[in-house]
């Protein structure tokens, strides 16, 4: 082949590459299951897209909230682009819920909240557990909208490595009843109503 031929050639490699790249990133990485069919805990979930951390602390709940401790949520960032793209959570989305527990320093008895150097306020104290949702259609048929829900345990780590999913009476009700986009709860999460915007 000629140089001309050549690198005709390498640019159609080099962008077929790209290409493929490009549309393998674009899709969800799947969650991965044991044979049993336990999921196994997602690896490296804190490098994922963080959309946000509500909070519902005891003190401002009657001391007893149901959800008292931060939740530092991440998606998975091929389910992310695709969400981002066309505004709908794609076949196999990952997306993890982290607890962390408010931080503890002298806090105020009614509300719960601390002072610090910025301020009085509710600031992140340690992780105290992680579970995770993935929606499969073809897996979890038998759940609403395809969302499967799970714990790897309510306690500081080390987490469980594998954990089963949680009956739909259990989470997937909440979701479905209370979520506003597809068993997701958008309204707590700016990030993710930023890119729904004009789809």
């Amino acid at each position: 082949m000629s140089v001309i031929q050549n690198a005709i050639v390498a640019a159609l490699a080099i962008g077929m590459v790209a290409a493929t790249t490009t549309t393998a990133t674009a899709r969800p990485a799947k969650a991965k299951f044991t044979s049993e069919g336990a999921v196994k805990i997602p690896e490296n979930w804190r490098d994922w897209i963080f959309v946000g951390a509500p909070l519902t602390p005891n003190a401002l709940n009657g001391g007893s909230a149901p959800f008292p401790e931060f939740h530092n949520v991440y998606v998975e960032p091929g389910a992310f682009k695709h969400f981002a793209k066309t505004g709908k959570w794609a076949e196999g989305t990952q997306i993890v819920k982290e607890l962390v527990t408010i931080r503890q320093n002298n806090n105020d008895p009614e509300t719960g909240a601390s002072a610090e150097v910025s301020g009085v306020g509710y600031q992140m104290g340690e992780f105290v557990g992680l579970e995770l949702t993935v929606k499969d259609n073809k897996r979890f048929k038998d759940q609403p909208g395809g969302w499967a829900y799970f714990s790897f345990g309510h306690h500081p780590e080390p987490y469980a490595k594998t954990a089963e999913a949680f009956p739909a009476s259990a989470c997937n009700a909440c979701h479905q009843a209370n979520a506003d986009t597809d068993w997701t709860f958008t309204q707590f999460y700016p990030v993710l109503r930023a890119v729904m915007k004009d789809k």
